[in-house]
């Protein structure tokens, strides 16, 4: 076993594919695996023993399955349509080609350094700017100050893995989570930048994170409020819909969660307006 190996545990019947982050060891000096998911923004630890190694020639297969494949082309799609519709209620813009359109613009700090280039990936074949910065979860909330000074975005995601450590522990106590407080750092470090939730937009969370505080924090959007696993999409989705959604609208809450893989459960948030806009003339230098 070593760091980058693609794992399952067989305790849990296999059930979640893992890449191997790194190795520690318990109260009783045994060695063990420190894992984070693929598809799912977990992290886990595991005996050696108890792990199996998984052949797999692409990760991205395993992130993009067909029913992810079709949430992004329903994405684009819904985008498209949304475009035609604003485009009908400004009759003026209609027949104007130097009208162009302009969505909200991404800034996404992600503990996860392949998940984050996978996420921009789509942020572009869904035409939405994006920047991304991969940085540790511990560490976000040190650097989200000064990278929203530089890139000055509409929509921050800070996100990365998280996990609820202790099932029979009280969930509200944030000891009980791996990135949780550190998340809400980072968000309460924005809102000093930002407080306004409309001027701001942000999605905060990973798996099992405490959405609670995470929305208490300063969040439009977080996860877990079923305290389950999140795709590692899911903040992509929420993105899409308040970028490309007028700025003179409410994005309605329950369709921005049904556009997510996991639902009510993993995705929760607040009425937020969205950061689309139009704009002319188009340059006029070419």
């Amino acid at each position: 076993m070593k760091i980058g190996d693609i794992v399952t545990r067989k305790s849990y019947n296999k059930d979640i594919i893992f890449r191997i982050a790194g190795f520690s060891v318990d109260n009783k000096n045994e060695k063990i695996a420190i894992l984070k998911g693929i598809a799912f923004r977990v992290i886990a630890d595991a005996y050696l023993e108890d792990l199996e190694v998984v052949k797999v020639s692409d990760i991205k297969q395993i992130l993009i399955d067909p029913t992810v494949e079709n949430l992004i082309y329903k994405s684009v799609r819904s985008a498209q349509d949304r475009e035609k519709k604003m485009n009908r209620a400004v009759p003026k813009l209609q027949a104007n080609p130097n009208v162009y359109g302009m969505p909200g613009k991404v800034l996404q700090i992600d503990g996860d350094k392949e998940y984050l280039k996978i996420c921009l990936d789509v942020y572009t074949e869904l035409g939405i700017p994006a920047v991304g910065v991969a940085i540790p979860e511990e560490n976000q909330y040190k650097e989200v100050f000064g990278l929203l000074e530089k890139h000055n975005p509409d929509i921050l995601v800070i996100t990365g893995h998280d996990a609820l450590t202790s099932r029979k522990g009280n969930i509200t106590d944030l000891n009980n989570y791996r990135n949780s407080l550190n998340f809400i750092k980072a968000v309460k470090q924005a809102r000093k930048w930002e407080p306004n939730l409309d001027n701001l937009v942000i999605f905060a969370g990973a798996c099992q994170s405490n959405y609670e505080q995470l929305i208490r924090a300063g969040a439009n959007y977080a996860s877990s409020p079923g305290r389950i696993m999140i795709h590692a999409l899911d903040p992509v989705f929420v993105v899409e819909k308040i970028a490309c959604s007028r700025i003179d609208t409410i994005v309605p809450i329950e369709e921005v969660i049904e556009q997510t893989v996991t639902g009510l459960k993993g995705i929760g948030g607040s009425e937020t307006r969205g950061k689309f806009r139009w704009a002319m003339p188009k340059s006029m230098l070419y």
